[in-house]
């Protein structure tokens, strides 16, 4: 060998131990480097700008692999380039770098198929060439991908690939590390957030406030477009809610087993449904009322500590998609920290409301009332007693033996006696002198009770003031309704005006079926007897709903609800007294089922309309009375009962004015006897269970479905539609009724003009 070709191969020799000494502090720098760094965005930015440097490139990026969302995402870049990227981690080349473990060189990144131009275009800087190499632990987990843009000088070469290979290896276990701290962290601040928030949350009182925050802090944190929170009401069996996100209705209340709610509930089992009109379950006329469009809905159960169901938890619209399993077990573990609070805040607005109730009820009672301690001090005192024994100094904060005269001195005899026996005692038109004041009163005196049986609380008066006027009073309303009594006896309308006035109202008839059985057999005492009690429970349910009773017809009701003084929800009480005297009927029943006695069933007729109101008559005989078309319909709907075999038949008119959510079915287009133009009807069915009608829900579905089907001459569908109702209750008469119109009309058709009306020759 030549001395040239000696000296040329130690030259070689020297330069390949200099590069290799110099990537071997190059390594060793990176490490020192990367365990200087405490966070990931710190270890990234040092990386970069070392591979950067040493392999002479114009911009480096490093993509990290989120395995959550399965995206790669760069969060840090030289040239300016601040924004967060994210691609799928199958995208793209570093996608396939990722996917594939291969590192790749690239000399024109224009005419590889897999670079994503856009990226370019969206920061304005061009990418030429660049080499990708996947990021390895010393596990050889891939956990991302490096990318080096644009050499400088020439092309990129093997060399660089090893290098920048090695380099992210180097680095590859700081990244791993820092990223497990950041995740941890991360999950660590979120639960800090969430405790603060449970223990925010928690320390709410106000229900409303509470349910206000809660929807809001559900909507964000599920990132959904709407939230609802439904409480359960054990007086009434309903789900209640008093605020929706972003909807205008104040407060819902439906039956506890109805919807996707009441299906939650009862069942106690959690429902994700990512197609809500897919669902049967689903009740479309929500979102008719508020023009909202139900997507999605997640719905889980709010259990307390006693592990009873107390409510649930309604989202709705996941924004970007539909929810997740993840979605579901957050959604369960923020109600199950909240449910304490809310459980507390609807037993803390219970108590308040009961209170307010008891002093509205007490502020507005025409009995006056006055409360007793153990030692005869007025306690409390409504603004009725104070009325009553106008001219009395002061009541409160007086001793009532200090009061009392000496011929009413009997009364702390009967009040120490009330106390020891535990029972109150009704003393009718006494004359009593307090203060000076005598009045004639009915008095009632009851023991003031406390749970702690232990704990004397005191005593209560009630005293009735029983003037002319009120004896006159309670006698008439024994024959009329008791407000029109007291109007005319207060001046009221007067017992001179004989006029009328036009109104709004929801009449109501309903009448006995089978009574001429009742009447041929009981005779006229025994069917006396049985209207007396059948009417008494009926009005019951008229009253309570605040309802006037106009007039008995024979063994048929008629009512109103709206006269003489109107209220918002009118139709919706008329609905609700006409489904309680249903409930009442069938519970009479089975009371006079158990003692071998007849029963009966009944049928109702609901609409709302202009009615003529007043009292008709002669100066020497009237009776107040509502006429008018609205009412003739009343009576013709309670008569159709029969013909659908049904029990509340409704107008749409009485429908369109319902501000509840009922179960009914649109049945038929019908002309009246006696009219000419259609009328819609509708059969309510609230007052079924799930014994009197199985699979209520469904067959309301398929019913409304047919109906459409038969107003389209689509006779073959809707008989199937109608076939599956039976299928589903074999006892839904009107079901079979419909399979008969349709045999009949597919046997004659329609003319083409056919508009679907039913006329009812029969009053």
């Amino acid at each position: 060998m030549s001395a040239t070709l000696q000296q040329a191969n130690r030259a070689r020799g020297k330069l390949s131990n200099s590069a290799a000494l110099k990537r071997t502090s190059t390594l060793l720098e990176i490490s020192r480097l990367c365990a200087q760094k405490t966070t990931l965005d710190g270890i990234l930015t040092v990386l970069v700008e070392m591979t950067s440097l040493e392999l002479n490139c114009d911009r480096g990026t490093i993509f990290l692999n989120d395995p959550v969302s399965e995206e790669l995402f760069s969060r840090v870049a030289q040239g300016g380039l601040t924004r967060e990227i994210r691609i799928m981690n199958n995208s793209g080349i570093a996608g396939a770098v990722f996917q594939s473990g291969e590192a790749e060189l690239i000399h024109d990144n224009y005419a590889d198929p897999r670079f994503n131009s856009l990226i370019d275009e969206r920061t304005g800087y061009r990418t030429n060439n660049m080499m990708c190499v996947p990021i390895r632990t010393m596990s050889d987990e891939i956990i991302g991908v490096m990318q080096s843009l644009n050499k400088l000088e020439g092309q990129f070469t093997d060399d660089d690939l090893s290098l920048l290979e090695e380099m992210t290896r180097q680095a590859a276990i700081a990244l791993q590390s820092l990223q497990y701290i950041e995740k941890s962290e991360r999950k660590r601040a979120k639960e800090m957030a969430f405790i603060e928030l449970v223990s925010d949350i928690n320390s709410e009182l106000d229900l409303s406030a509470l349910l206000n925050r809660v929807v809001d802090e559900t909507c964000s944190m599920l990132n959904a477009e709407r939230a609802t929170i439904f409480l359960h009401d054990t007086e009434t069996a309903t789900l209640f809610s008093r605020v929706a996100s972003g909807a205008e209705i104040s407060e819902i209340r439906l039956p506890s087993y109805a919807g996707i709610a009441g299906a939650v509930f009862t069942s106690g089992q959690s429902m994700n449904i990512p197609y809500a009109y897919a669902d049967l379950r689903f009740n479309p006329s929500f979102d008719k009322q508020t023009g909202f469009f139900t997507r999605s809905i997640l719905c889980v159960p709010i259990v307390n500590k006693e592990n009873r169901t107390i409510g649930v938890t309604q989202v709705l619209n996941k924004k970007g998609g539909i929810f997740t399993d993840e979605d579901e077990q957050r959604l369960k573990a923020f109600t199950a920290q909240v449910s304490i609070a809310l459980e507390n805040s609807k037993l803390f607005d219970d108590v308040r409301r009961v209170k307010k109730y008891n002093d509205s009820m007490l502020a507005s009672m025409s009995n006056g009332v006055v409360t007793l301690d153990p030692a005869l001090k007025i306690v409390t005192c409504n603004a009725a007693a104070d009325q009553i024994w106008e001219g009395v100094p002061q009541l409160v904060g007086s001793v009532l033996s200090d009061l009392l005269s000496d011929d009413s001195s009997w009364v702390q005899e009967r009040i120490a006696a009330v106390q020891d026996a535990g029972v109150s005692e009704v003393f009718n038109d006494v004359s009593l002198a307090l203060g000076g004041q005598t009045r004639s009163v009915n008095l009632t005196i009851s023991p003031l009770i406390s749970e702690d049986s232990d704990k004397e609380l005191g005593s209560m008066l009630m005293f009735d003031d029983i003037s002319n006027v009120k004896r006159m009073k309670s006698t008439m309303s024994r024959y009329m309704d008791p407000v029109i009594a007291s109007q005319m006896l207060d001046g009221e309308g007067g017992l001179d005006l004989l006029g009328g006035v036009s109104a709004e109202a929801t009449v109501m008839f309903s009448d006995v079926r089978g009574f001429t059985t009742i009447t041929e057999e009981y005779g006229a005492q025994g069917t006396v007897s049985f209207l007396n009690e059948y009417f008494s429970l009926m009005v019951d349910c008229i009253a309570q709903e605040g309802g006037m009773l106009d007039k008995f017809i024979g063994d048929a009701i008629m009512a109103c609800f709206g006269l003489p003084v109107a209220k918002e929800d009118d139709a919706d009480r008329a609905l609700r007294a006409g489904i309680g005297m249903i409930n009442a009927l069938w519970e009479w029943n089975r009371e006079r089922r158990a003692k071998s006695l007849k029963t009966v069933d009944m049928g109702l007729g609901l609409n709302t309309g202009m009615v003529v109101s007043g009292n008709i008559g002669s100066p020497k005989r009237m009776d107040y009375t509502v006429i008018g078309d609205g009412v003739n319909l009343a009576s013709r709907l309670e008569s159709a009962c029969k013909a659908y075999s049904a029990r509340i038949l409704i107008s749409e008119t009485t429908a369109s004015h319902l501000r509840g959510t009922y179960r009914m079915r649109d049945i038929d287009l019908v002309v009246v006897k006696g009219k000419t133009e259609p009328v819609r009807v509708f059969e309510v069915l609230d007052y079924h269970d799930k014994e009197t009608f199985p699979n209520l829900t469904d067959v309301i579905n398929q019913f409304n479905d047919g109906i459409m089907q038969y107003r389209s001459c689509n006779f073959e569908k809707a008989v199937e539609r109608f076939e599956r109702c039976l299928s589903l209750n074999p006892e839904d008469k009107l079901s079979r009724t419909y399979i008969e119109r349709c045999d009949f009309l597919r046997t004659n058709p329609p003319p083409a003009n056919w508009d679907a009306v039913w006329m009812m020759n029969e009053k």
